[in-house]
């Protein structure tokens, strides 16, 4: 696999890993990066850039056509991959979304038995 196939195929495989276990939005990696950069440690943000900038370099530059440090590549690219497969959101996160949806839920269903009653349904 050439040195360009390997970036691009690195950067599509983390922006599915970010959809699928964080929910991440956006149009590349670097946008997927930033709409869960809070639920991700620091260090894995970093290397995702990294990754995310060698890729726009590869696809948008027309000079670039290898890795200078390929093991270095293929290093990051595993720890970023251990970090995403390992790391979970926050508990706190995951409890704050389920009371707003049970909160909501008790909402809708206030308002459908206020409008009920209002209607004269029994």
């Amino acid at each position: 696999m050439g040195d360009i196939e390997l970036v691009v195929s690195h950067a599509k495989k983390f922006e599915a890993l970010l959809e699928k276990r964080f929910g991440a939005r956006g149009r590349g990696l670097h946008e997927k990066v930033s709409s869960v950069e809070a639920q991700l440690p620091a260090e894995a943000v970093k290397k995702l850039r990294y990754v995310a900038t060698i890729r726009n370099q590869f696809v948008h530059e027309e000079n670039v056509n290898h890795l200078d440090d390929r093991e270095g590549f293929l290093q990051t690219c595993r720890l970023v991959e251990q970090a995403l497969r390992t790391h979970r959101a926050p508990r706190g996160r995951r409890k704050l979304m389920l009371a707003v949806v049970l909160v909501l839920a008790g909402v809708a269903a206030w308002a459908g038995f206020q409008l009920r009653n209002r209607l004269g349904w029994r």
